[in-house]
């Protein structure tokens, strides 16, 4: 996302955790990016002013949340009229075995 910004855009990424908020900083900065900023917060409510995103970008978040159609709207509250919001997730439209569910290989790449 960073990349695609460009010079003169930035990208704002939202961790729950500090620590996993370091890594992505730590790796940030690794790879040059200077227009990256990493806060701290979550889905149900960003860090962010109204209409202030461009793209919103979420990849295997919303499974995660208690309230989807609060985290839906914080999407749709941060993003700026005509914005796209971009996401990937897991959905699972039947009842999985207890042995799919408890190997993680298969839900983590």
């Amino acid at each position: 996302a960073a990349k695609s910004a460009g010079p003169r855009g930035r990208a704002i990424g939202i961790d729950m955790t500090e620590a996993m908020a370091e890594k992505a900083r730590a790796s940030a900065r690794a790879g040059g990016l200077n227009n990256v900023e990493v806060r701290l917060g979550d889905a149900m409510s960003l860090p962010l002013e109204d209409s202030s995103a461009d793209v919103v970008i979420s990849n295997g978040v919303l499974n995660l949340t208690s309230d989807k159609s609060v985290a839906f709207g914080e999407v749709f509250r941060v993003l700026k009229p005509g914005g796209r919001f971009l996401y990937a997730d897991i959905v699972v439209a039947n009842e999985l075995s207890e042995s799919i569910r408890k190997d993680i290989d298969l839900w983590t790449g």
